[in-house]
């Protein structure tokens, strides 16, 4: 079906993307996923494109486009297989805590260096003993002074080793404040003393991209770091996860979409039995399916998208979408792994790396789990 969610201003930013990506991101691919990390210039080239931060606004040093410019950059990222490079964490998720509850001060300091890709930024949510549930996180900030002295430990940080900035979340409430109302967030440069940069993760998939472990042992900073006000991160938080949730679910759908695609070809290619797969009727009718999943998907996320764009409240929808885009990814990737027969399993094949970083989309963000628990919420149940 043809989409209409994007403009010819988006198409030339598309066009031009992918050239990049041609010439910038795929001859590297193989090394940066063996080194478990893409280099800090590749950051800062993307960032002199005008492909980090599409959306913010001139005035911080931005490009002055909007959030389907960062859709854009999602779907050409997975028509290339690429899920190190984690452009959308950082323009999608994390900076936009710093455009929205930043003050001025915050926005002139931090913003410009973000979009230029300067400034590499990092959430550091989940800990050791906590994930989903935000309000059990034990690190802490207490005042001392102009100062918030930060200790405690984080895990499975995105960026966390080539992050200049980090927005950590912290109790800054007493063992007894009620936990919805304790967190705080704080934007935390990287170069602070007490701030430990721990060992990077391995992980089944996204090889490529650097995933650390966090500490803060007395870390200072100053209370001018302090982003929005003490005890309002929890807040802040629930109101971000709509678009991580979104991001999410784009993701996973331009994924299934590149599975699908390669596979077409491959199935009309490959042999057995003296003519192609895809004329066999279980091929066909496993490819039927998976490529109507395809298509359904796409018409509910443009939908949601259009009211994202728009400024609407679509908590439940943009949990739909996490929930039933990571869960129709794996669906497709399984499906269209099974037609490649042992090249499927060889890391050298697209597909089996897509396996592999498909798991993860139903786990980060909030765990789909999660996502029914909110759904059922926003149902009024």
């Amino acid at each position: 079906m043809k989409r209409d969610l994007f403009g010819e201003e988006h198409q030339i930013f598309r066009d031009a993307l992918a050239r990049w990506l041609q010439s910038e991101v795929v001859p590297y691919q193989e090394t940066w996923r063996e080194e478990g990390i893409v280099p800090r210039e590749v950051w800062r080239k993307a960032g002199e494109q005008g492909f980090l931060c599409p959306w913010l606004e001139e005035e911080h040093g931005g490009p002055g486009g909007d959030f389907l410019h960062s859709v854009v950059v999602i779907e050409e990222l997975a028509k290339v297989y690429e899920s190190g490079f984690a452009v959308s964490l950082h323009s999608d998720i994390v900076v936009p805590y710093i455009h929205e509850f930043g003050s001025d001060e915050q926005k002139k300091r931090w913003l410009p260096g973000c979009a230029s890709g300067e400034l590499i930024t990092a959430i550091a949510m989940t800990e050791p003993g906590t994930g989903s549930d935000l309000a059990a996180i034990r690190t802490t900030a207490r005042k001392e002074g102009d100062e918030y002295v930060l200790d405690g430990s984080k895990t499975f940080i995105s960026n966390g080793a080539l992050c200049d900035l980090c927005i950590v979340a912290a109790k800054t409430g007493g063992p007894d404040a009620n936990p919805h109302q304790s967190i705080s967030l704080f934007v935390v440069e990287a170069d602070r003393k007490g701030f430990i940069k721990g060992q990077r993760l391995k992980k089944m998939g996204m090889a490529s991209q650097d995933t650390a472990e966090l500490s803060f042992d007395g870390c200072r900073v100053p209370a001018e770091n302090l982003l929005g006000m003490e005890g309002g991160g929890f807040l802040m938080l629930m109101k971000k996860l709509q678009q991580e949730r979104l991001v999410v679910g784009v993701a996973a759908q331009a994924g299934a979409r590149q599975v699908l695609d390669d596979a077409m070809v491959y199935v009309k290619e490959r042999e057995a039995f003296g003519r192609p797969i895809g004329k066999f009727q279980n091929t066909q009718f496993k490819m039927a399916e998976v490529a109507t999943e395809v298509e359904v998907g796409q018409a509910f996320l443009d939908a949601v998208l259009k009211g994202h764009v728009a400024g609407d409240y679509l908590v439940k929808e943009c949990s739909m979408s996490k929930l039933w885009h990571s869960e129709m990814l794996g669906r497709v990737v399984d499906t269209c792994l099974q037609f490649y027969g042992g090249y499927g399993y060889m890391l050298e094949y697209p597909i089996s790396r897509a396996y592999m970083d498909a798991r993860v989309q139903r786990i980060y963000a909030g765990t789909n789990e999660i996502m029914k628990v909110i759904i059922a919420k926003q149902m009024g149940l």
